[in-house]
């Protein structure tokens, strides 16, 4: 019992950490993304990466490919490149 006790603080802060991990990651995928090109910008929050029509690239250019708000001055971590979007991708008027 005396064991027990002893191991109740190192129980209560792994337990404390795995519920801060656990409850306080944000959603991939649902954060704001948006690019430009030619001067116009595109909001790709849900469009997929890739050579369709109505989806976008970023080459490997050293530029900055995506960001966080349609201002363009939050960049998005590790989206390095030229934004080029597909011909059907439809832009912010």
């Amino acid at each position: 019992m005396n064991k027990l006790k002893g191991a109740l603080p190192i129980i209560a802060f792994v337990f404390a950490a795995f519920a801060a991990f656990a409850f306080n990651f944000p959603q991939k995928g649902t954060d704001p993304r948006y690019g430009t090109h030619d001067g116009k910008v595109y909001d790709v929050t849900n469009v997929n990466m890739g050579d369709g029509i109505d989806e976008y690239q970023c080459d490997e250019l050293e530029d900055q490919c995506l960001f966080e708000n349609q201002a363009l001055t939050i960049p998005v971590e590790n989206s390095d490149g030229e934004f080029i979007p597909g011909p059907a991708l439809p832009h912010i008027p």
